[in-house]
């Protein structure tokens, strides 16, 4: 049985020994008011480095811009290493959609990444300002089962803390770190859409069902599978085959010349 409370003190070693190893001052990371990013500052906090957090709202639901907030309070209140900012990037979003981009009938996803990619580029800003490193707050099922994520969005970081982790176990990690009990019960949201709506509406499977399918894949039970199964295994090899280009290596033109000439 998984002692979580190792594991957290496991992961916080592995993160304070690669920003020493590094000569990294400061860790940064955005919150949203959700699991993920929640439990990755926790653990950051609790290394005992330099730790900013970043509350970055663009047209953000009141509930995860006070969710945010509330997390950064308790962060501060617990470890005097925390250091918490709210940078409102809804002015700055809105200038780059009202460019000359609008021109181009930009769709709502394209529009929706586009969020995640303003505040990725806050948070090197901060990071690049303050000798640091972007954590990124990914678990296993979005970062390598179906790709829920954008890419140079909040795919785009230097540590990955988490994303060997199930959602499953997230959320037991959170309960050991005694994360605020209102981001344990929320509904994930990437906090990407003006609609608010969750990523298991998004992808239209619970976080449980789409870890189910993907250790499945991984280590399969040989059992005839009904009817909710199929369909959930069918969500899961789409979106893992359409987000492919995300999770695997960026492709790289092999010069064979060179090769030959070497050779």
């Amino acid at each position: 049985m998984q002692n979580w409370q190792n594991l957290g003190s496991e992961i916080t070693d592995w993160i304070k020994s690669y920003a020493e190893k590094n000569k990294i001052k400061t860790l940064v990371v955005g919150v949203s008011g959700g699991i993920d990013s929640a439990v990755v500052s926790t653990l950051c906090a609790k290394t005992g480095l330099d730790t900013i957090v970043l509350n970055m709202p663009i047209h953000q639901s009141k509930n995860q811009f006070n969710l945010s907030n509330k997390h950064i309070a308790w962060l501060k209140s617990n470890w005097e290493n925390v250091e918490g900012h709210l940078i409102d990037l809804t002015g700055t979003y809105d200038l780059f959609c009202e460019s000359d981009l609008k021109n181009h009938q930009l769709s709502d996803l394209v529009l929706a990444n586009t969020r995640a990619r303003v505040r990725m580029t806050t948070l090197y800003a901060i990071a690049g300002s303050n000798n640091g490193i972007v954590v990124g707050t990914g678990n296993k099922v979005e970062d390598f089962g179906v790709g829920f994520y954008t890419k140079y969005g909040d795919g785009g970081v230097d540590i990955s803390p988490i994303a060997d982790l199930y959602k499953s176990e997230v959320y037991a990690l959170a309960d050991s770190l005694g994360v605020l009990v209102e981001i344990q019960e929320a509904a994930p949201t990437d906090g990407l859409w003006s609609d608010s709506r969750t990523d298991e509406e998004q992808m239209g499977a619970t976080y449980d069902e789409l870890e189910w399918a993907m250790k499945e894949i991984e280590n399969p039970s040989n059992v005839e599978l009904n009817d909710r199964q199929r369909s959930v295994m069918e969500i899961y090899l789409k979106l893992n085959s359409a987000n492919s280009h995300k999770m695997n290596p960026i492709p790289v033109f092999k010069n064979k010349m060179i090769d030959s000439m070497e050779e």
